[in-house]
C-alpha cells in the first residue's frame, strides 16, 4: 500500500526536544531522513504519526 506524504512527530526522551517532520510512507514504513536529535540521541525517541 503506497500512501504518499505523512506528518511525523518525534520527541526526544533525553532532552525533551520535539520535531515535526514530513515523510514518505511506503508499505507501512515511514522515511523522514531523521538521523539523531541535537543532543546526539539516536535510540531513545518517541515517534508517532499525526493524522
Amino acid at each position: 500500500m503506497i500512501r504518499g506524504r505523512v506528518k511525523i512527530a518525534i520527541h526526544c526522551k533525553r532532552c525533551g526536544e520535539r520535531f515535526i517532520l514530513r515523510g514518505k510512507q511506503d508499505r507501512g514504513r515511514i522515511e523522514t531522513g531523521f538521523k539523531q536529535c541535537i543532543c546526539e540521541n539516536v535510540h531513545d525517541l518517541d515517534i508517532e504519526k499525526i493524522d
